[in-house]
């Protein structure tokens, strides 16, 4: 049901009292959003759906969740309370790929994979491996592949023919035959500075690498990484707890400096656990060794592909290595003057051909080649940029993509014809769509929202049409968004001009019962860095991931207008929007926010003197940025976990848009928020977490020095332990409270309700 029909139901008011939603209320339970599915998979024999889901009372602990497409009955599978306690110990490296992966706020089920068969599915749980036998039924269909006393295993996976569950333990690669539970080590130990199977930092938080290793499609071999961390310099941090303060030697690659020595090998599992199976091969990478190793694929039992990208990142390898003869051919190179991004669009077809995507046109594109590295042709040609690929249905040439289409705020399910023309949308309504599909292409999960719709699944046939509904989630008079929905504010959005002509889209809420006639204080939301859309036409569950979330609802109904633009080098509008920033970050990205919050600031019902500004992360520095260029339309700013100095940053996110900082320093310079710490001007507030290996607690400590050296003002709210993401409701509840006293007392007038 959308919002008009829901307010006709209920009746309510759109001039709600400004205090109907609480902002403690915002991060408690049950969710305002409703019931919303998450890591949606359908099952290898298309039988079923799997999702977790967060209960009633703890939106936060998962656990796993089915829906039987024959029937239409949905059932917890496992309840995670079974297994184990709630509060978990995880390991270190098990702490750090959650943080990377962002689910650090989670607990209970976090991940699931099903067995190639679709008969069971295998999870990880309090450092321990279960597999689920669906023919099964509760805890009596759960059982252990590994225990946490043998230590915690962590990166599991069901091997492609289902013989073995595979994991990392303690830097090293281990497998567990499934039928008769023997434990082998497929990789050397780890030692000193060396270990294997593992994803290395930057391969985690920048390359979207969360593995080390990867599966033989016939169970016969393994690939995986040697990582040594060596050359990384070792950095020494303070985390700082309530009760203590841990000192933390960390191989942080901060921009400039060395790389850890990547290597890829594999060990072949043929003959089973005698003597006669040979010691893991190596795989030449390539004479340059300062690379970085993107991907890694199997085309069959003797070929593999990896993805080799070079340091300054302009220039990225498809390479084919034939095991058999160990020779090596280079399929495609793709090369940029300014980066070449990273993609997981890479598939297999029958008939010795490989579906690929690039940027070259601008705008990324589909395109079909040969396995001697000819291209057949161009599989797609729109005006608009592909995302990514869904799936692949070989006999039916077609391919299954996001993309925006006509509408860049928007994200739709198309079908494209593999030998080219014109792409077919699936998803018929306006707004949103996350779509997964089922290995044979034909049918597909999917999740819409909308500024007036909450988070809704459904299943779909590979037509588009829609076959069941696994989570309606219905705004009506039982929802926990009802006793708030009358005065649900939708926002306006627009477009803008930047300064080489592209066009830039805000969006804009104004208070329930706006008069035209009052002047507003303001605030300003925006991520504005790389990969992150803030501005598009959804229902965004969580806080502060993009402007149509309930903070920007909650701050409406205190009566501010809530505005966000999205400057070049953010994502989504192709390559052409995103070039801009190569070499020049905290000018363009800060240019195109000064021409948003100028155009706000003219508005006859903006009061230009009661503008704020808040941002988390890149965010955050977009805020210092603007408090120091922008001071006449900025009076006030939140900053949250902020980048002050991008050589303190690490070499793969900050190289591929900077460049090396010895080939540009002014660039270096210019993008530092150190360098013009004597110009900021107006109300700051930092907000940082004091065990941050993310955006460092480093970054905000740099800046206080010079702030606090010329006598300036600011208010700082720091948190004991806390990681870059603050999570936990405790903490995110006590870091909004904070940022919306900040603004309360320096942007709405004094005596206002």
């Amino acid at each position: 049901m959308r919002l008009p029909a829901l307010l006709a139901l209920l009746g309510l008011s759109m001039t709600l009292h400004a205090n109907d939603l609480p902002l403690a209320r915002l991060f408690a339970d049950p969710p305002l959003s409703g019931p919303t599915p998450r890591v949606l998979k359908v099952s290898p024999d298309a039988s079923r759906v799997t999702f977790l889901r967060g209960r009633p009372d703890d939106q936060n602990r998962l656990d796993l969740w089915e829906y039987r497409i024959r029937g239409g009955q949905t059932r917890r599978l496992v309840d995670a309370d079974w297994l184990g306690p709630r509060e978990e110990t995880l390991s270190d490296a098990e702490k750090a790929r959650r943080e990377r992966a962002r689910i650090a706020a989670f607990s209970g089920i976090v991940d699931y994979q099903f067995a190639p068969d679709g008969r069971s599915i295998l999870f990880p749980l309090n450092g321990a491996l279960y597999l689920y036998d669906l023919r099964g039924n509760g805890r009596e269909a759960v059982r252990a592949v590994t225990r946490a006393e043998e230590g915690f295993a962590t990166d599991p996976k069901v091997s492609p023919r289902g013989r073995y569950v595979s994991f990392v333990r303690d830097g090293a690669l281990w497998a567990v035959e499934v039928a008769t539970g023997r434990a082998r080590r497929l990789s050397p130990a780890a030692e000193g500075t060396v270990s294997w199977a593992m994803a290395e930092f930057v391969a985690q938080e920048e390359m979207d690498r969360l593995t080390g290793y990867w599966w033989a499609p016939d169970d016969s071999a393994v690939a995986f990484t040697r990582v040594d961390e060596a050359p990384v310099t070792l950095a020494r941090r303070f985390e700082i707890y309530a009760d203590r303060t841990e000192v933390i030697e960390q191989r942080y690659p901060a921009a400039g400096e060395p790389n850890v020595e990547i290597g890829l090998f594999v060990a072949r599992l043929d003959a089973g656990e005698d003597a006669t199976n040979p010691p893991p091969r190596a795989i030449d990478l390539g004479p340059e060794k300062d690379i970085y190793l993107a991907r890694v694929h199997w085309v069959d039992s003797g070929r593999l592909t990896f993805q080799r990208q070079s340091r300054d990142q302009r220039r990225l390898d498809l390479v084919l290595h034939d095991l058999g003869d160990d020779t090596q051919r280079v399929l495609v190179s793709e090369t940029s003057p300014t980066w070449v991004n990273l993609h997981d669009d890479l598939r297999f077809l029958p008939g010795g051909r490989f579906l690929w995507s690039s940027e070259r046109s601008g705008r990324k594109q589909l395109y079909l080649y040969a396995f001697d590295g000819s291209l057949v042709r161009q599989a797609s040609d729109t005006p608009w940029a592909v995302e990514n690929v869904l799936a692949v249905d070989a006999e039916r040439g077609l391919v299954y993509v996001h993309a925006a289409g006509p509408d860049a705020l928007e994200k739709h399910v198309w079908a494209q014809p593999l030998r080219g023309g014109e792409p077919k949308r699936l998803s018929a309504e306006a707004g949103w769509h996350e779509a997964v599909f089922a290995g044979n292409a034909q049918v597909f999960g999917a999740t819409h929202s909308a500024p007036d719709a909450p988070p809704r699944v459904r299943l779909f046939d590979r037509t588009g049409r829609e076959r069941a509904v696994l989570e309606a989630n219905t705004l009506d008079a039982a929802h926990p968004y009802a006793p708030f929905s009358g005065g649900h504010v939708l926002p306006e959005f627009g477009t803008l001009a930047a300064a080489d002509g592209q066009t830039l889209h805000y969006a804009l809420f104004k208070p329930p019962g706006f008069d035209p006639a009052r002047r507003y204080p303001a605030i300003v939301r925006y991520y504005g860095g790389p990969g992150r859309q803030f501005v598009r036409r959804d229902w965004t569950a969580g806080v502060n991931t993009g402007i149509t979330d309930l903070l920007s609802q909650y701050w409406a109904r205190q009566g501010y207008v809530v505005f966000a633009i999205d400057n070049r080098g953010t994502p989504r509008r192709g390559k052409v929007f995103e070039d801009p920033l190569y070499r020049k970050m905290g000018t363009v990205d800060v240019a195109d926010q000064k021409v948003g919050i100028a155009w706000l600031a003219a508005q006859p019902w903006i009061d230009r003197a009661r503008i704020g500004a808040f941002g988390w992360s890149y965010g955050g520095y977009l805020t210092l940025m603007l408090l120091a260029k922008a001071p006449d339309l900025v009076h006030a700013g939140a900053a949250v976990a902020p980048v002050s100095d991008w050589a303190l940053y690490d070499t793969h996110y900050t190289e591929r848009y900077m460049d090396h900082p010895r080939a540009n320093v002014d660039g270096y310079r210019e993008g530092n928020v150190l360098t013009y710490a004597d110009a900021i001007r107006g109300r700051l507030l930092l907000v940082h977490g004091m065990a941050d290996d993310n955006v460092l607690f480093t970054h905000t400590t740099a800046l206080m020095a010079p702030l606090q050296a010329r006598a300036f003002p600011f208010e700082l709210m720091t948190y004991p332990g806390g990681k870059h993401g603050l999570v936990g409701t405790p903490i995110r509840t006590h870091v909004y409270e904070a940022i919306d006293r900040f603004f309360a007392r320096e942007l709405r007038p004094k005596g206002a309700d």
